[in-house]
């Protein structure tokens, strides 16, 4: 079989976050630079990249699942692992069968090594004592394949100390990208992308370790819609805590320019659940900061992600998670039942849930939220949207989050490029959908 990637071709899978996505379209980028063949299908392929997630053990199992299946239905493929499971679980994935290379991290100069012949010898390229110098720009990335959004990273790495989460020893300190390059990415993006999505490990803490000390996650976005034109701007997972009040006025005052959607990590509703997490709001903060934000912009779609079954919650922490979930005005939730991972202080907590009441009290506040998300999507009926088309232009993604079918065509684009094209909103049976009858570009 040929050693060349550029003939066999390279196939990439992508496991977890937004964040990772956008490791791998660079870690794309880079390897078609040196004479990389890119393939959707990964049977047959010559090589193999796989970025990994380690959020939750389900993560770990997933990847080790594909691999084990590529090992088995396509024996000649060369599998490099790379992420950040990798970083925690090098040793684990050296040893499986068929691995040809592990990257303990993101780097696509790495990855494209340890990918593109000359074979290397198996082993592990970078590792934990050098993740806070791994490259967090780099060559701009030009495009997401694919794709009607654009990932635009602006940071890497977290200085929080969640005492349940392994992101931050899989990706290291909180590095920020300077503005300029962020600038320059978002431009070349935004020929291809009618909307772009600012992500990263922790955005909220974007600019704290520039100089000089004038940068912030508000100063930048008002930077990007002053210099980057005819692209609606949304932002990734962002602390409530870190919503300043130039963020929220931008928000507000953008003309959907900045979407009207905030996912905003909540973890727990009980303080003392809260403080054995090591998060850094009480409830009441997390609260009043909500009401706030919908105060300014009513019409929106607000996501967060919950942990049920975290060591030492009692059935009334549980309730008081329930109470706030059902208090504000969430769409949707991402709920988990804990995973505990090596390495972070939370395994060695007391007082253990049993994972079947960790997952039976996951599943009561899915249905708290679904149901909400249900209410928000009858109650858009009849209103004005701002969309991206995606899937070929049979569904679209609102400014508030919703995906809902298509209606009706978008019309020419006029020779602007991708564009953002409006509608109304309306109930189709028990679906939302948007009527294009009439569209326009984002001004």
């Amino acid at each position: 079989m040929s050693r060349d990637p550029g003939r066999g071709g390279v196939h990439f899978r992508t496991f977890g976050c937004k964040a990772n996505q956008y490791d791998t379209d660079r870690m794309r980028q880079e390897l078609v630079r040196r004479g990389a063949h890119p393939v959707d299908d990964w049977s047959g392929a010559e090589v193999c990249v796989i970025n990994t997630c380690t959020v939750t053990n389900q993560a770990d199992a997933e990847a080790r699942g594909f691999i084990r299946r590529v090992r088995r239905e396509s024996p000649g493929t060369r599998v490099v692992v790379a992420g950040c499971s990798a970083v925690l679980k090098g040793p684990g994935y050296r040893g499986m069968p068929g691995v040809t290379a592990v990257v303990e991290g993101h780097d696509p100069g790495e990855v494209a090594r340890a990918a593109m012949p000359p074979l290397v010898q198996m082993g592990t390229l970078l590792g934990l004592d050098a993740l806070d110098m791994e490259p967090v720009g780099g060559e701009l990335l030009s495009r997401r394949e694919g794709a009607s959004r654009g990932w635009l990273k602006v940071q890497d790495g977290c200085d929080r100390h969640c005492s349940f989460c392994a992101t931050r020893l899989a990706r290291g300190s909180s590095r920020s990208r300077p503005p300029g390059e962020i600038v320059a990415e978002a431009r070349l993006l935004a020929v291809h992308h009618p909307e772009l999505v600012i992500t990263g490990i922790h955005i909220g803490h974007y600019g704290l370790d520039l100089e000089p000390d004038v940068w912030s996650l508000s100063r930048l976005l008002a930077l990007l819609l002053e210099e980057v034109q005819g692209v609606r701007f949304r932002l990734g997972s962002v602390e409530a805590t870190e919503i300043d009040d130039l963020l929220l006025d931008l928000m507000a005052t953008s003309g959907e320019r900045v979407a009207p959607h905030l996912h905003m990590p909540l973890q727990s509703g009980a303080d003392p659940v809260l403080r054995r997490m090591r998060r850094w709001h009480t409830r009441d903060m997390y609260r009043r900061r909500v009401l706030e934000i919908v105060e300014r912009i009513p019409i929106l779609g607000l996501g967060a992600d919950v942990i049920t079954g975290f060591p030492g919650e009692t059935g009334g922490d549980h309730e008081e998670t329930r109470a706030l979930v059902e208090e504000l005005p969430f769409t949707y939730l991402h709920v988990f039942p804990y995973s505990p991972r090596d390495g972070t202080p939370a395994v060695d907590l007391p007082d253990p849930v049993p994972p079947r009441i960790a997952g039976d009290r996951a599943r009561e506040l899915r249905d708290v939220a679904r149901a909400a998300g249900e209410a928000h999507r009858r109650k858009r009926a009849g209103s004005r949207a701002r969309v991206v088309l995606e899937s070929g232009g049979t569904l679209a993604l609102t400014g508030d989050y919703l995906r809902v079918g298509v209606r009706g065509g978008p019309g020419p684009s006029r020779g602007r490029g991708p564009t953002l094209h409006t509608g109304i909103l309306a109930m189709d049976g028990g679906d939302l959908v948007i009527d294009l009858g009439a569209t326009e570009p984002l001004n």
